[in-house]
């Protein structure tokens, strides 16, 4: 894929595409590398997002706002947009990086998309990072619930089956593909109360974990029942009104144990 197109995913021309080759850069290619970039995209990227949740949770206290920040700047968050942008396809790597699979390895693929946010900001400045920034992010604020609070996959799955007083999810490893350095997870998370068993996958185990324990998350979330729905209530019967079958039977048992006759 050409640079074109990268640039075209990302919403952003660079006018001097030297600076996005070596935001692309890992140090393994070379001494001209993203380091540099990368640390100044940190800086921004962290600036940003809390620019952002400050805009959309208005309600939300300083504390509950960095712990929102801290999981949407994380590595694995950065991943993901990564992914989104096919990144691994431009990445320079020196030979011992590719050779190891560096292209698909989290921790790269998230250095060099904030060294891109670096790059922009070196470039165009303050304004064009937060558009840019402000865009890859919009999918990922649509999906934010403030009422995790930046709480993992694993964690949301525990609280809500400790919750309900539901035994506790199960992982297991059920297979490793790939070389040493560069293998691919599947783990198995079971909640065998609830008939519950799924896969996830990652490039390492505790990402493989997370992305289980999101699909039993939904999984448990949808056997959760329906709210009882409200039945109407039969109006009670006026004093004039004569009564019926129910009403005739309790005065005749209440009169039966007072001696009385019913008419």
């Amino acid at each position: 894929m050409s640079l074109e197109a990268l640039q075209q995913k990302l919403g952003y021309a660079f006018r001097n595409p030297a600076l996005l080759a070596q935001a692309l850069t890992h140090r393994s290619h070379g001494k001209h590398n993203n380091e540099r970039l990368e640390f100044l995209g940190d800086s921004v990227l962290n600036c940003v997002v809390a620019a952002l949740l400050f805009d959309t949770f208005g309600r939300i206290d300083e504390g509950d706002l960095s712990r929102l920040r801290a999981n949407l700047v994380r590595q694995q968050s950065l991943y993901e947009i990564a992914q989104r942008l096919e990144l691994s396809q431009h990445l320079l790597l020196g030979e011992g990086e590719l050779k190891s699979g560096g292209f698909r390895r989290p921790s790269i693929l998230a250095d060099t998309l904030e060294a891109i946010f670096g790059a922009v900001f070196l470039e165009s400045g303050f304004d064009a990072a937060r558009a840019l920034i402000g865009a890859l992010y919009a999918p990922v604020l649509k999906s934010v619930d403030p009422r995790t609070l930046g709480k993992d996959a694993k964690t949301l799955l525990q609280e809500h089956l400790q919750g309900r007083r539901q035994s506790l999810p199960v992982y297991t490893v059920v297979a490793t593909h790939g070389a040493a350095h560069n293998q691919q997870f599947e783990v198995a998370c079971a909640v065998p109360k609830l008939g519950i068993e799924v896969l996830g996958s990652g490039a390492s185990r505790r990402t493989a974990e997370q992305a289980a324990a999101k699909l039993a998350l939904e999984r448990v979330q949808a056997l959760a029942p329906a709210p009882a729905r409200r039945t109407r209530s039969t109006p009670a019967a006026s004093p004039s009104a004569s009564p019926g079958r129910g009403a005739r039977e309790d005065r005749a048992d209440i009169s039966a144990r007072s001696g009385a006759r019913v008419s």
